[in-house]
This record gives C-alpha cells, structure tokens and sequence, in this order.
C-alpha cells in the first residue's frame, strides 16, 4: 500500500503535468519523466519540470537528489536512460554536448573549465560558434580572406564588450589559469554567453566567490534575463539566493521533483522542510 507521503508526491506531480501543460506555450525547456541509471543505481528517477522562457529558476535538494545527473543528462554528458528532454520545442535527449550546446543550451561548470594556457582574450575569442577562421581554406585564400578579417574584427569587438560586461578588461591579457575562483566564474559566464545562447545552465556559479564578485555576477545575470530575455537554470546550494533571486524553485529528492513553486511556497511546503531544510530554514 502506497504511504500517505509517497500518494502526496504522486498527487503534487500530476498536479504539476497539468499546470505545466497550461503553460506549454511558454515553456523554453520541458523535462519529462527523466531516468538515468547507472548499473543498479537510479540516480534519476521520472524527474518532470519545465523552464519557463525568460526566467531564473533555481533546482535545489540535498547532495544525492541527482542534481547534476539531471543536468548532465539535459546537455548531453550522459544518456537518458528513459525518459524526454525538449528545448525549443525540438527533442534532444541523447544528443552530443556541442549539439546540444549549437541549438542554444548552453551550460557552465562548478569548477570553471576555461584554457588555462590561453589568456583570457583568447578564450573569448575561441568561443563562438562556426567561425570562418576555422575553415582552411577560407583563411588562406584571397577570395575568402577579406571576409574572415571583417569577422574577427567584428568578433574582437564583441570580446571587448563582453569583457567590460563583465568587468574582467583589465585581465584580458592575463593567462586564464592565473585568475582567482572569482574571475574564472565570471570569465566562464562571459565565455559561455559568446556562443549565443538562449538557455544558460549554470552549476554551482556562485561556489569560492567572494561576496563582492558573487553581488557583481547576480548583478549580470539579473540584468541579462532582464534586457536580453536569456533564460537560467540555476543550481545553488546558497538558499539566500535561490529565495531572492529565483522564481520558480524546482526542488528535486532522490532524483525526484518533490516540489516546484513560488520561494515563499517551496520555503513553507512542510515536505521540502523535512527533506531538505530541516531546521536551517
């Protein structure tokens, strides 16, 4: 017989397919009944949710709930065992990272992956997609050479404004591997919104921030689902954050949706407090 705990789970996830069903037409990314085995193990177990487009929505639980997996599965790390993955109305569970990456979902890492040889200019300039310069024969002969200078002229302006975005110019010289925690945060997020993306998948990117780079990167995220319309799912474990900044908040448990809603409704839901908050909330 099902315990009164697990047909309230059942319940509120139907209740959440028919809300989100409602809302289809605004629904950038859609995740439905998501599994993810490895070996005997369920790391994620029929996991649903959808992002809305423009948004800042935050996916939080305990270390275990299978945050990560879901969000590797999304951008192609791992295979879905079972289950479906919908971004901009196309299916793309199963599909390799940089295909994923090349339709707009893009996503950044808790320990920042940047070219630590290169310096920070030439990671910016590495990142956008499809550059004539990678082909060639368009960068030795004549007839195409004219073209790829007028993009890297362009592409190198773009740089620069990406970098004052970011207020990380001054660094722009800088090999990326000598930069702090901090910067490598920011420079990671300038370098992923290089790609052009619609979707930013963002693990973890407030963890060795200090308090003044950590106010300056909320500040660009903010600011960028605010006048550009990008759309953000954030994982974090700084609850302060996810209350203030994220609405909604997807709460997952033992690769579960246990709950998703408002802050103040997730803050109060007496079943994420047992799970999750304890008594820290």
């Amino acid at each position: 017989m099902m315990s009164n705990t697990g047909a309230e789970i059942e319940r509120d996830e139907r209740d959440a397919a028919t809300a989100a069903a409602d809302d289809a037409d605004d629904q950038l990314l859609r995740v439905g009944n998501l599994r993810k085995e490895f070996g005997g193990i369920t790391a994620v177990d029929g996991a649903s949710f959808a992002v809305a487009d423009g948004s800042l929505t935050g996916l939080i639980g305990p270390n275990g709930a299978g945050k990560s997996t879901t969000f590797n599965c999304i951008t192609g790390i791992h295979e879905p065992t079972a289950g479906e993955i919908n971004f901009n109305g196309e299916d793309i569970a199963g599909l390799a990272p940089n295909a994923v990456a090349d339709r707009g979902l893009v996503r950044t890492f808790q320990i920042a992956r940047e070219l630590a040889e290169m310096t920070v200019l030439e990671n910016l300039m590495l990142a956008p997609k499809r550059q004539q310069g990678e082909s060639l024969y368009r960068s030795v002969l004549p007839t195409f050479r004219n073209g790829v200078i007028e993009e890297e002229t362009e592409l190198r302006e773009a740089v620069w404004e990406s970098l004052e975005f970011f207020e990380i110019d001054h660094l722009a010289e800088d090999r990326a591997g000598t930069l702090s925690g901090g910067q490598r945060k920011l420079l990671e997020m300038a370098r992923a919104l290089m790609t052009d993306p619609d979707m930013l998948l963002l693990d973890e990117p407030f963890a060795g921030v200090n308090p003044t780079l950590e106010t300056k990167l909320l500040d660009r995220i903010n600011q960028l689902r605010d006048e550009e319309g990008l759309t953000f799912l954030l994982v974090e474990h700084d609850m302060d954050i996810i209350m203030e900044h994220c609405d909604p908040v997807i709460v997952m448990h033992q690769g579960r949706v246990l709950a998703e809603g408002p802050p103040e409704e997730i803050r109060n839901n007496e079943r994420v407090v047992d799970a999750y908050f304890g008594d820290d909330i």
